[in-house]
């Protein structure tokens, strides 16, 4: 007998595990959202479950939708450890991006500066409110209240380039096939279709929000189209069955599906607490759904970078020379 799970858009609304009887009562109960159970490799719309006798006819648009479906844009990512994303329009797509993230652009897109996320795709698409609401939540997650429009008013295709603001990976993620909806780290966007929306997500757990490496607000992205993560190091997708339970260095979650659970768990004893250089709590992520994790947050490697420079303290190593701290003084070093 299979054990179903149901989520309706927000992490605490998961419900199951429930047998076959149980599923089908709730799929009646609540049609719009989406299921899971072993065998299955995603995350399904309860509507299109046919085992599950749900209700018959086409589902409602979705909230996040309501402004239009994303523009469907082609992408080529470039490089390997220094990434940048190649966006290719055509007449009257647009791109979204953060405030200088842009790298280059051909001369038939046009660069529009605009109040809130750009998801209604100019500074005339929704009201006043709309806006403000939208500003808000990006200032709550540490971005500009400003977001750039970049919008194809030539002929044939056009393209424009986004680069990452340090070294690391860019993941290209459409939206429609992680069930509209990834949580993010508060700087991983870095550019999207047009129609893609930036919200916040509030942790609720206090001691994950005190010690889980990602405060207590994360991004929100919502839509169907493409968005552009970025991430320090090399990223890693993991796909957690249900119950199954990852222990992630804080800092180190990049995003994950809203029906993986995030919550923080004591490191061990107290000599691993002191002495084991992990600090006192790891981050515990708790399936089922998807999780991409970093191998380098970007506080880490500044902490290393702050700890080298002579001005912060850091004990200066020379260049490999035998010579040592005489031989950057013969070699022009003028910093003693």
């Amino acid at each position: 007998m299979a054990a179903w799970f149901f989520s309706y858009g927000k992490n605490t609304e998961r419900v199951g595990p429930l047998d076959d009887a149980a599923a089908m009562a709730q799929s009646r109960r609540q049609p719009d959202g989406y299921c899971w159970r072993e065998g299955f490799t995603e995350w399904k719309a309860i509507r299109s479950v046919a085992e599950l006798g749900a209700a018959m006819g086409p589902p409602p648009v979705p909230a996040t939708l309501g402004s239009g479906r994303a523009d469907e844009i082609d992408y080529t990512i470039v490089g390997t450890d220094m990434q940048f994303v190649e966006i290719e329009l055509d007449p009257g797509e647009s791109a979204i991006a953060e405030a200088g993230a842009l790298m280059y652009k051909e001369a038939g897109v046009q660069m529009d500066t605009v109040f809130g996320d750009g998801s209604s795709g100019g500074q005339s698409g929704g009201g006043l409110m709309d806006k403000l609401l939208s500003a808000g939540k990006r200032v709550i997650t540490g971005e500009s209240l400003f977001t750039t429009v970049f919008t194809h008013r030539g002929q044939g295709k056009a393209k424009v380039a986004f680069a990452a603001p340090y070294p690391g990976t860019v993941l290209a993620m459409k939206l429609s096939d992680h069930g509209g909806r990834l949580i993010c780290q508060k700087d991983a966007f870095l550019a999207g279709a047009r129609g893609v929306q930036l919200g916040i997500f509030f942790q609720r757990k206090i001691l994950t929000g005190l010690f889980g490496g990602e405060g207590f607000i994360m991004q929100k992205l919502e839509g169907d189209g493409w968005v552009f993560v970025h991430a320090g190091g090399t990223m890693i997708k993991r796909e957690l069955a249900a119950g199954e339970r990852l222990d992630v260095d804080t800092g180190c979650v990049v995003a994950f599906h809203d029906t993986v659970d995030m919550d923080v768990k004591a490191v061990g004893g107290i000599k691993s607490m002191l002495f084991g250089g992990e600090g006192v709590f790891l981050a515990t992520l708790t399936g089922p759904g998807k999780v991409w994790l970093q191998s380098l947050p970007f506080s880490r490697l500044a902490g290393r970078m702050l700890a080298a420079a002579p001005q912060g303290g850091g004990q200066r190593r020379g260049e490999g020379s035998i010579l040592g701290g005489l031989g950057d003084i013969l070699g022009g070093d003028r910093n003693f």
